[in-house]
C-alpha cells in the first residue's frame, strides 16, 4: 500500500523512469532504430514548420494583395488597414499576424514583389520577418535578391541578416583587389573572386589595441565565430601563428585557414598599418611554403588574403603585378552598426510575435485536419 501510494506520489518523468527498462533488457539494435525513427520525427516536424511558414508566406502576400488592389482601384486610404486590423483579430483572436504593422507589412510585401517572389528567389523559402527586414531595409532589387539567396543559402537568422545588411554586406562583396587572373583557371578565379571583400569589418574586437596586429589578432581568435561569420561561408580555422620551418629560418603565419568551396589553404596576414609592396613579397614567399609544406594533391594553389588598415589601390595594383601566386588586399575596420537601428527595431515585431503567429498558424492548421 505504501508502495503504491509513493508511486502516486511521484511526477510522470519520474514514473516513465520507473518503468523503463534497463539497458541491460533493450534487444541488439534498439539505438539504431530509435535513433532512426527521432530523426524522422525531427525531420518532419522541420517539414510541417516549413510547410507552415510558406503557406503563411502565401497567404500574407495575398493579403497584401487584396489591400494594394483596393487601394489603388477605390482610393482607400490608410484608416481602412486599422479598421482591418481590428475586425480581423476579433474574427480570429487565436492568430496574432493581424495588427495593422503587419497588414502595413503585407501591403509592401506585395507591392515590392508582385509575383511573390524576391529576385529569383522564392520568397516563401524565407521566414516572414526575414521578408519584412528585406522589404524596409533594402531599397534595390538586386541587392534584395543577393542578400535573400545568402540568407537561405547559409541559414542566416534575422538577427544576422540585419546585421549583414547594416554592415553593406553586398557592396564589400567580391571587391578585394587582387590578381586571381593571372593566377587561377577562370572558373576559379570567378570564384574566389566572389569569396574576398573590402573592407573586413571587426566590430567585435572589444577592448584589442586595433595598432597592435597581436593583440587584434589574438581577438579575432578569441572571437573566432564572429570572425569566421564575417570571412562568410567555407572557412575553416586551421591556426594562428603556424609554424613554417623553411632551412634554417623560422616562420610564423598569422591566421592559416582551409576554405571547403575553394579547396584550398587561405594564409591571412594582418597588418595595423598602411599597405606596404613589401607585404606582398612575404606572403608570397608564405603560400610557396605552404603549397610545398602543407598542401594535399587534391589541393588547389593557397591563396593570401592581406588585411590592412589601408592601401592605395594603383600601389596595390603596381605590387600584385608579375606576381604568381593568388593574391586579395583588403582594409579591415573595426567601426560598425553593433545592431539594427532604434526605429527599425522598434518598428518590427519581436521574436516571440513572430513565435506566436507561427505557433497559432501551427495549430489551427491541425484543428482544421
Amino acid at each position: 500500500m505504501k508502495k503504491d501510494q509513493s508511486e502516486r506520489d511521484m511526477t510522470p518523468a519520474a514514473r516513465f523512469n520507473l518503468a523503463r527498462p534497463s539497458k541491460a533488457d533493450l534487444p541488439e539494435g534498439y539505438g539504431d532504430l530509435f535513433q532512426e525513427i527521432k530523426d524522422k520525427v525531427q525531420q518532419t516536424r522541420l517539414r510541417s514548420v516549413m510547410a507552415a511558414n510558406a503557406a503563411m508566406v502565401r497567404l500574407y502576400w495575398e493579403i497584401g494583395q487584396l489591400i494594394l488592389r483596393r487601394q489603388l482601384e477605390q482610393g482607400w486610404g490608410a484608416k481602412v488597414v486599422d479598421l482591418l486590423a481590428h475586425d480581423l483579430t476579433e474574427e480570429f483572436p487565436d492568430l496574432k499576424g493581424f495588427s495593422a504593422t503587419n497588414l502595413k507589412y503585407m501591403r509592401r510585401f506585395a507591392e515590392q514583389c508582385p509575383e511573390r517572389a524576391i529576385g529569383q528567389q522564392p520568397a516563401d523559402q524565407l521566414p516572414w520577418f526575414h521578408i519584412v527586414t528585406l522589404i524596409t531595409r533594402v531599397p534595390l532589387e538586386m541587392q534584395r535578391e543577393w542578400y535573400a539567396q545568402q540568407a537561405v543559402q547559409h541559414g542566416w537568422s534575422r538577427n544576422i541578416l540585419g546585421l549583414q545588411i547594416a554592415g553593406k554586406a553586398f557592396e564589400r562583396h567580391g571587391k578585394a583587389l587582387n590578381n586571381f587572373t593571372g593566377t587561377l583557371p577562370a572558373i576559379d578565379s570567378d570564384m574566389a573572386a566572389q569569396v574576398f571583400k573590402d573592407p573586413y569589418l571587426f566590430d567585435f574586437l572589444g577592448t584589442a589595441d586595433p595598432r597592435r596586429e597581436r593583440a587584434v589578432e589574438q581577438a579575432l581568435v578569441d572571437h573566432i565565430q564572429k570572425f569566421l561569420l564575417e570571412l562568410g561561408a567555407g572557412f575553416a580555422f586551421v591556426g594562428r601563428q603556424v609554424h613554417l620551418s623553411i632551412e634554417d629560418t623560422d616562420f610564423y603565419l598569422d591566421l592559416l585557414f582551409y576554405h571547403y568551396k575553394l579547396r584550398c589553404f587561405v594564409v591571412v596576414e594582418l597588418k595595423a598599418v598602411p599597405f606596404d609592396p613589401a607585404f606582398v613579397g612575404t606572403l608570397n614567399l608564405y603560400l610557396s611554403a605552404v603549397d610545398d609544406l602543407m598542401r594535399q594533391p587534391d589541393d588547389k594553389p593557397t591563396i593570401g588574403l592581406l588585411l590592412c588598415r589601408t592601401k592605395q589601390r594603383l600601389v596595390v595594383e603596381y605590387a600584385l603585378r608579375g606576381i604568381n601566386k593568388p593574391i586579395g588586399v583588403a582594409d579591415w575596420e573595426t567601426h560598425m552598426t553593433k545592431d539594427l537601428p532604434e526605429e527599425f527595431s522598434r518598428a518590427l515585431p519581436t521574436i516571440a510575435e513572430i513565435e506566436e503567429e507561427l505557433q497559432s498558424d501551427l495549430s489551427s492548421m491541425a484543428e482544421d485536419m
